[in-house]
Order: structure tokens, then C-alpha cells, then sequence
């Protein structure tokens, strides 16, 4: 295989591959490199080693490795090799297709898992817990949602694998070491000298927990390529466990959470108010007949939040509920900020907030009418900006850079979401996430042609200093008539206070919330519940 040569010679993406204005690296412009989610696709097929790991230490993997060992000697003979060495990977659907080749595989897999202490009354409840699981036969537990020490091991134990690389490679070692039994298993020499210790060695720990990643992911791509549909039912029950956890258990938010990061318990409700911040609208001179147009603002965006939490996630496609709620958010929380500032209630001060509601419902709605990948592609778009943006940031001077300047780096860098070895990133300098399409053309495609051009289009012009809202907002023609009438500086400030102005915001906003609803297909209980406050409200003023 051939790889592109770079040909950005200059600037912060020196070295890219550049098709356009879209900058690849140059790995990633071979157009072969795929990145895939483990933690999201993988992790629940791998669920049970994962708990056994969580509740005995690292140490639990060689039961794992002597309860393989057991099962292939009890089957030697009965399921050819390569079929022993892809059942026991410690995948569930590993188990199912060895049982699928031996159907008496069954009753040998529980009895040498229990022989070696791998399914505790704790484990077994926490896998019943789950609908729709694949091995279902492994416990005989009737299922039934997960108690408090079920939930505490299932978080513990997902969070340990996540955050430990180690942990991680022990898991996808459980491929090696049952192919390794089998005997199916070929790879250098040098490997094999850097596995055999494995993970008694401190000295190579490390360089071989990298190896038997990439091993792992590469053996997984072998088997995609032989045939695709192969993990088929593993993605089929990541779904369906990530969606069982978004009904069991609630967000978790970092106010949730003492200074020690322990959980409070008394504040894992579901959130029904926004906190305000360090504003105070009590403090400035709001009209008083706009007085209660923040409060509603606040009141709409945390019945939005609710709505969202207490109906069911779809946690493994999550790109387009993230990207609504984050557009709705960051929509809301201007809104919000900018009634806290009657000042700001008019047509030159505010028309990013115009803008902002506009883009936003236009975005969300062309976005409907596209494939679902265009959630990613949003969120990707992002993410090379900021890779862009830290490079850009990384030329000024260091003799010009303080503490709080490097941090600002290294946090664009973390929301590129690229990798510390192998920048894959690519970054996207076209006008827009959709391949460049215009707004305007969007709002076209999806029916808002009318609300671009009577609303977008003129905040837009205030927002970019259009020579005709210059004029109107901050010009005066002067008086002194030896002047010719030419137009100077206006000292005085727009008033703003326009208190129909503001409300027309929070009904945009109360709009684009029960749009974004209505596309995510949220459940109609849970929005019921969330606005039955507003729906008293509105029964209490027609009385």
C-alpha cells in the first residue's frame, strides 16, 4: 500500500495530505484507517470478564486462562480448534457460537466457570440484570432490573477498564491466550519472547499490553474481513445494553459530586432547574413586565434536560440526541444570559441571539432529513477545528505564553479528540460541516427558506457589521449644516428594554425545545411530566 505524500509544506497543518480544503494526515488519507469505539461496540460482549476482573483484581484473568484450559480439554475432539479458540475469548457471543457447534458446551462452560470462581452471586445478578443478553443461559437467574450493589459493580467495573490501559489489554489478551491454548495461534518470535511472561513482567508489561491491543484489533478486523456480518450480534447487544443503562441508572453531573468525587446521593434526581451561575438578574433593572422572562427560560431548558433524562437513551447511536441537546443547550444558556441584561433587548445588541435561535432550529432540522451519520460528521467537523485552532494557538512565541496559556492548549488539543501517537484527526476548513453547504442552502432543503431570509439574514447583518445596521445603530447624521450632513459616532447607547423582543426569544426557544422533542422521538410520558408545570400554567390564565 501506497501513502499519499503530503503536500501542505506551511502553516499549522504542515505535513497533511490537503484534497481541497479538507487537511488529512497522512495515514489517515490511505482512506483504510478506521477508529473504532471498543469501549462502546465491545466492552458489553466482554461484560463478563470485566466484572470478574472488577470484583478479583487483575489477578482474576488466569481463572480465566484455567477455565479455558479446562473447557477446550473437556471439548478436545467434540468443536475443532479454531472454533474452541474464538468461543473462549470471553466474548458472550463467543459463547453462543461454541455452543451453537456443541450444543452440550453449555453445561461445561457454567460448571468449569463456577469450578473456577467465575460467576458470583453478585455477577450472576448483574448479567440477569439485562435483557435480550446473548449466553443467557450462563446464570439461571430470571432477569430483572439491576439492585444497588449490582449498579455499584457494573459503574465500578466499567470505569476500571476505561480508565485502566492495563486492565483493558488483560481483557482482549483472553483472544491470545485461548487461540495460544488451542494451538491456532501464530505470530513472530519476537512477539511471542515479549508474550511469554505476560503480565508477570514489569520491565515489558507495558510494550506488551500495547501489542496485544493491537494484536486484539487487528484479529478483529481479520474476522470482519472474512465476514462482515460476524460481530453483527455483539453490535446488536451493545445496544441493547447501553439502552437497558440509560433506564436503570440517571446522568451524572459533576454537582453531583462532593470535592472527593463521591457521588451525593441526595442530589441524583432528575435536574428540574437550571442554576443561574454567578448572575444575578435580581440585581439589574428588568422591566416589569419582563421580569419573569428569565426564569421561563430556565424553567423551559431544565423541562427540556428532564424530558431527555427521564426517557429512555439510545446510548450506543448517542451522537444525535448529544448533538440536539448540545445545540438546545448552548441555545438556551444565551438566551438565558442575555435576559439577565435588559440592555441587550434590541435589534443591535441582540442579534446573535436571533442568530443563534435561527441556526440552531435550521440545523437540527436539516439534520433530520439526512442520514444519521451526519450527527458524527457534525461533531468530527468540530473536532478538527479545535485540532486546527491548538495548532494555530502553539505558533505564538513561548516567551509570550504563561500557565493559563498552555492549559488553553492542551484543552483544545483534548477536544480534538485525536490520539497522543497516531493523529488521525482530519481536519475539515470548508464553510460548513456538510461538505461546505451553506446554511442558507440547508434551511432550503428542510422547509425554512422563509425563516433564513425574514430573521437570519438580518441578525446576520447586524452581526457582521453591514454597513446599513452601522448606519442605523451607531451613526447619527450631524447637524452643523457647513458639515455637508456627513454621519459621526453616536454617543448614545441604544436603550434596548425591548421587552416583546425578549419574549419572542424565550417562544423561539420554547419552539425549538418541543421541535427537538418531537424529533428524537422522546417519550411522550416523560415530556408530558416535564412541561405539566406549563400546562397548569397556561390552565391557571385561562380561568
Amino acid at each position: 500500500m501506497s501513502f499519499p505524500q503530503p503536500n501542505q509544506r506551511s502553516g499549522p497543518l504542515e505535513g497533511h495530505v490537503r484534497r481541497g480544503r479538507v487537511y488529512r494526515p497522512q495515514l489517515a488519507a490511505t482512506g483504510v484507517l478506521k477508529i473504532a469505539d471498543w469501549f462502546r461496540e465491545d466492552l458489553p460482549d466482554l461484560l463478563w470478564p470485566v466484572l470478574v476482573l472488577s470484583e478479583l483484581g487483575n489477578a482474576g484473568a488466569l481463572r480465566f486462562v484455567r477455565w479455558q484450559k479446562a473447557v477446550q480439554e473437556d471439548l478436545l475432539g467434540r468443536v475443532k480448534p479454531q472454533n474452541l479458540a474464538d468461543g473462549l475469548d470471553g466474548r458472550l457471543t463467543g459463547l453462543d457460537r461454541l455452543a451453537a457447534q456443541d450444543p452440550e458446551a453449555k453445561a461445561v462452560v457454567k460448571d468449569r466457570a463456577e469450578e473456577h470462581g467465575l460467576l458470583s452471586g453478585t455477577i450472576a445478578r448483574a448479567l440477569a440484570s439485562y435483557p435480550l443478553r446473548p449466553a443467557k443461559w450462563l446464570v439461571d437467574i430470571e432477569m430483572r432490573p439491576p439492585g444497588q450493589e449490582e449498579l455499584d459493580l457494573l459503574a465500578r467495573a466499567v470505569l476500571e477498564v476505561l480508565k485502566d490501559g492495563h486492565r483493558e489489554s488483560l481483557i482482549k489478551c483472553l483472544y491470545i491466550w485461548s487461540a495460544v491454548q488451542a494451538g491456532t495461534f501464530s505470530t513472530s518470535s519476537e512477539t511471542i519472547e515479549l508474550l511469554h511472561p505476560y503480565p508477570n513482567d514489569p520491565r515489558t508489561r507495558s510494550k506488551a499490553d500495547s501489542v496485544v491491543r493491537s494484536i486484539w484489533g487487528a484479529h478483529k478486523m481479520l474476522l470482519t474481513v472474512e465476514n462482515e456480518d460476524y460481530f453483527e450480534p455483539a453490535i446488536k447487544w451493545a445496544r441493547v445494553f447501553w439502552g437497558a443503562n440509560s433506564m436503570t441508572s440517571g446522568c451524572l453531573r459533576r454537582r453531583n459530586c462532593n470535592a472527593e468525587g463521591e457521588v451525593e446521593e441526595d442530589s441524583m434526581e432528575v435536574p428540574t432547574e437550571i442554576d443561574p451561575g454567578g448572575g444575578d438578574a435580581a440585581t439589574t433593572e428588568v422591566p416589569d413586565e419582563g421580569a419573569h422572562l428569565r426564569q421561563r427560560a430556565m424553567d423551559l431548558l431544565a423541562s427540556y434536560v428532564e424530558a431527555l433524562e427521564l426517557s429512555p437513551a439510545q446510548l450506543f447511536d448517542r451522537e444525535r440526541q448529544e448533538v440536539h441537546s448540545g445545540l438546545v443547550s448552548r441555545t438556551g444558556r444565551d438566551v438565558i444570559a442575555t435576559l439577565s441584561a435588559p440592555d441587550l433587548w434590541c435589534m443591535e445588541h441582540g442579534a446573535h441571539i436571533i442568530r443563534v435561535l435561527v441556526e440552531t432550529r435550521i440545523y437540527i432540522q436539516w439534520m433530520a432529513q439526512q442520514d444519521p451519520s451526519i450527527y458524527r460528521a457534525f461533531q468530527e467537523y468540530g473536532a478538527g477545528k479545535a485540532k486546527l485552532y491548538a495548532r494555530i494557538v502553539d505558533e505564538v512565541p513561548q516567551e509570550a505564553r504563561n500557565a493559563d496559556f498552555e492549559e488553553a492548549i492542551k484543552d483544545l488539543e483534548k477536544l480534538s479528540h485525536n490520539d497522543e501517537v497516531l493523529d488521525h484527526r482530519v481536519v475539515d476548513t470548508r464553510d460548513s460541516f456538510a461538505e461546505g453547504k451553506s446554511i442558507r442552502a440547508m434551511a432550503e432543503e428542510c422547509g425554512l427558506l422563509d425563516l433564513y431570509r425574514q430573521a437570519y439574514s438580518m441578525a446576520s447583518g447586524v452581526a457582521h457589521s453591514e454597513w446599513w445596521s452601522i448606519e442605523t445603530h451607531a451613526m447619527e447624521r450631524c447637524l452643523n449644516v457647513l458639515h455637508a450632513g456627513h454621519l459621526i459616532p453616536s454617543l448614545s447607547l441604544n436603550s434596548g428594554r425591548n421587552v416583546g423582543l425578549a419574549k419572542s426569544w424565550v417562544e423561539q426557544l420554547y419552539a425549538l425545545i418541543r421541535i427537538s422533542l418531537d424529533i428524537l422521538n422522546t417519550d411522550e410520558n416523560a415530556v408530558k411530566n416535564a412541561f405539566a408545570w406549563l400546562v397548569a400554567e397556561e390552565d391557571e390564565g385561562s380561568t
